[in-house]
């Protein structure tokens, strides 16, 4: 993992050597440049954590690099500003837009090495809050206390301090993330920034400026990759991305480099990739849509969660770990589920696993009343299409799910419906629901539905 990098600007090769070697004996990787020429390319070079710009220099003033960088994007960093001859009004101008501090010369190096730590550290808040934004709820450790759980969380930390790629499967709803998160937070990465990028949420065509970042009209504007370097990026729903881009991220995994779009200059790669996906990348593969050699790429640990019916168990103390944060985090009212209320959820089929469990502690806490959940505002809350079989049973669809994911489980339910009504006969089944036979069959060979079973 490397350490933070800090891009010193100034004409004066006595204060950069100074500084620089101040800032190297505290363990920062440092590069220099003396004047806007190579302060610029050292920006396109390698994104740095940190600034150290001087105002007055040959060819072009601090102010004006810092108002270029300010465009577009924004600064990318923080960025202290250093003068021998400021004045208030230039100070005034450097904070409106957007420097982190201004330090007089002579520097004080105590000064120096306190406001370079408070800018890096005020940085890293800014960039976990923009993460728990995302994620509404951080959760630190995967909660739970089966022994699935357990078993994945001590998987989890002995992954974690090897630098390897880990492929994530599981359902939608299941906690990848999490587990992605709390994987972060147990490796030597845990101190760098953890980038997480929603690959359906990218628009075609837009997959490499996202990734690799760009370079356009003098503006630099820098991908998921170099927003990670030193830390961890998260590729969710990574079967989504389309073959070009998958082609790209292949050759900068190969050669440990990349090019920005538009750009000149290889940068290299310093980061861990986390993947994951709902689908099976090896269907994917075979099916043409997933390059098989950026899969061997991404596999090399595969991690899947468990839905949460396959610990049921947990149940409970998930209950209550969320009812704990929505009181603390966002000030709802304190009630607790009655025992037949966590009975009856244990049981529940959790279409939408530990998501739609969040979803439904939220609605119970917002628009329920009184000290106590009951099993009858459980029913109610849970907005569920019970479609009633002959057995007796019923086969809920529970709408705290993808659409994708509640369509096919009413599709599911509506074709079990049907063959415990015909008796398993396809023919008149497809005559009542406008199918085709041909089609029937391949529908109920995708919902896993054994027609012999029903017979």
């Amino acid at each position: 993992m490397s350490a933070p990098y800090i891009l010193v600007v100034d004409d004066e090769p006595d204060i950069r050597s100074l500084v620089k070697e101040i800032l190297e004996d505290e363990g920062y990787d440092v590069v220099m440049a003396e004047n806007g020429s190579t302060a610029r390319k050292a920006l396109r070079d390698r994104r740095p954590d940190l600034v150290l710009l001087d105002i007055w220099m040959p060819d072009v003033d601090g102010i004006s690099l810092l108002k270029e960088w300010s465009e577009g994007d924004g600064l990318p960093c923080p960025v202290i500003m250093m003068s021998g001859h400021g004045t208030v009004e230039t100070a005034v101008e450097a904070t409106r837009l957007g420097a982190y501090d201004f330090l007089e010369k002579p520097l004080s190096l105590a000064k120096l090495l306190v406001t370079v730590e408070r800018a890096l550290e005020v940085d890293k808040l800014q960039q976990e809050n923009i993460g728990l934004r995302r994620q509404t709820q951080h959760v630190v450790e995967p909660t739970g206390k089966s022994a699935v759980i357990q078993r994945l969380r001590e998987q989890v930390k002995r992954i974690a301090q090897h630098d390897t790629w880990v492929l994530i499967t599981g359902e939608p709803g299941t906690g990848r993330e999490t587990f992605a998160r709390y994987l972060h937070s147990q490796s030597v990465r845990r101190d760098r920034p953890f980038i997480d990028v929603g690959v359906s949420s990218i628009s075609k065509g837009n997959s490499a400026r996202e990734l690799f970042g760009s370079e356009e009209g003098g503006q630099i504007h820098y991908g998921a990759l170099e927003q990670a370097r030193g830390g961890t990026l998260f590729l969710d729903e990574v079967a989504d991305m389309d073959i070009e881009a998958q082609s790209q991220l292949l050759g900068a995994l190969d050669g440990g480099s990349f090019m920005r779009v538009g750009g000149s200059e290889p940068v290299h790669i310093d980061v861990r990739i986390i993947a994951a996906t709902q689908r099976n990348l090896e269907d994917e593969v075979q099916a043409g849509n997933f390059r098989e050699d950026l899969f061997y790429h991404l596999n090399v640990v595969p991690l899947n969660i468990p839905p949460l019916r396959e610990h049921r168990e947990d149940v409970p103390e998930l209950l209550n770990y969320y009812v704990d944060s929505y009181v603390a985090h966002e000030k709802l009212p304190y009630r607790r589920f009655d025992m037949r209320a966590q009975n009856y959820l244990r049981n529940h089929s959790w279409h939408g696993n530990v998501r739609e469990l969040k979803n439904l502690v939220q609605r119970l806490l917002i628009l329920g009343a009184g000290d106590d959940i009951t099993q009858d505002e459980v029913e109610a809350a849970l907005g569920s299409v019970g479609l009633a079989l002959d057995s007796g049973a019923r086969f809920p669809v529970s709408f705290d799910q993808p659409l994708r994911q509640a369509r096919e489980a009413f599709e599911k339910a509506y074709l079990v419906y049907q063959l415990e009504k015909h008796a398993g006969n396809v023919s008149q089944i497809a005559v009542e629901s406008g199918m085709e036979r041909t089609h029937l069959y391949r529908k109920l060979k995708s919902l896993g539905i054994d027609v012999k079973d029903k017979r």
